[in-house]
């Protein structure tokens, strides 16, 4: 029922003025298309337009708040701006946006993936002045992200010794970056992603149009570094490559981005605490997925969780957090 209902969406969304010419996914056969369905979101398209209905736990206002920013020209090149739905009205109290669809990353080729891309959008993100947004936004949502993995993990109640490790390093990681405190004090805070992954990239117009991020959900105020945790995780963790890892850093810094200081300093001291938390979080719902399905880690799952255990042992003097 919400597909179908969501799927009339995304179709008037693609026929609404200004997408051009006649639409072609109605001159088919294509049924409904759904691009992603998860307890965080449900995604179908028609033709130029997909249409999403947000989870069931968001909150109305910073979500509008996240719209307006999104469709604000101060974003532009930066985030694909979402398409005008004059009646948007929530689905089973879910709110739905509609976008122009892209085409994402190519799983199929790694080695075509866009990091320098990922890492200038980042940087276009991070500069962009907190005061010249049109509303006022919340607090990027990574940490809180963490601590849901972490409590579906333990409720998943994994028999993997592994999530004895993932608990451990998830104790030793600061209160903000566990979601229960306010950023680190001393950096003022920029405009984040809070969830940066190749998932989130596109090309508009697909194919071979430029690349956009994509996904507002967890769009805020924080700390930049958070936004190159994920790849500095993999990097850590041996996933992704030193070359692969030089060429993203290296095009955050030459497009100014805050996040980490010029080539000449080490910039582990700004991802140090992000990466952990996002290894946590990567560790944490690989074990509660696996559970859920009856299996074993794949490797790079299992690259993640024994990331844990070598964080879970590190001695106590190189470990500045407050567990609690």
């Amino acid at each position: 029922m919400l597909v179908r209902a969501l799927s009339d969406v995304a179709r008037e969304a693609a026929h609404s003025p200004g997408q051009g010419e006649a639409c072609r996914a109605c001159g088919r056969d294509v049924g409904v298309d759904v691009l992603a369905e998860r307890a965080d979101g449900l995604v179908v398209r028609h033709g130029r337009a997909v249409a999403k209905a947000h989870a069931s736990a968001t909150d109305h206002t910073a979500h509008r708040a996240r719209v307006t920013v999104a469709a604000h020209p101060r974003l532009a090149g930066i985030l694909l701006p979402p398409l005008s739905l004059p009646a948007a009205a929530p689905l089973d109290g879910r709110p739905v946006t509609a976008w122009p669809y892209g085409s994402p990353v190519d799983p199929a080729d790694p080695d075509a993936a866009p990091w320098e891309a990922a890492a200038r959008l980042l940087a276009g993100l991070h500069t962009v002045p907190l005061d010249a947004l049109p509303a006022p936004l919340p607090p990027m949502r990574g940490p809180a992200k963490v601590a849901a993995a972490v409590a579906r993990m333990r409720a998943a109640e994994p028999a993997d010794r592994a999530a004895r490790d993932v608990v451990t390093a998830w104790r030793r990681l600061p209160a903000w970056a566990r979601g229960a405190a306010p950023g680190p004090a001393g950096g003022a805070p920029r405009l984040c992603h809070g969830d940066l992954h190749l998932g989130q990239l596109v090309r508009h117009p697909a194919g071979d149009g430029p690349w956009y991020l994509i996904d507002i959900d967890d769009l805020g105020t924080g700390e930049p570094a958070w936004d190159l945790a994920r790849p500095a995780a993999w990097y850590a963790a041996g996933i992704l490559s030193p070359d692969v890892w030089v060429r993203f850093l290296g095009a955050y810094r030459a497009a100014g981005g805050p996040a980490v200081p010029p080539a000449a300093y080490d910039p582990w001291p700004q991802l140090d605490v992000p990466a952990r938390a996002l290894t946590v979080q990567t560790a944490a719902v690989a074990l509660a997925k696996s559970t859920a399905e009856g299996r074993d880690l794949d490797d790079v799952e299992r690259l993640m969780a024994d990331a844990c255990a070598r964080i879970a042992d590190l001695p106590p003097e190189l470990d500045a957090t407050v567990p609690s």
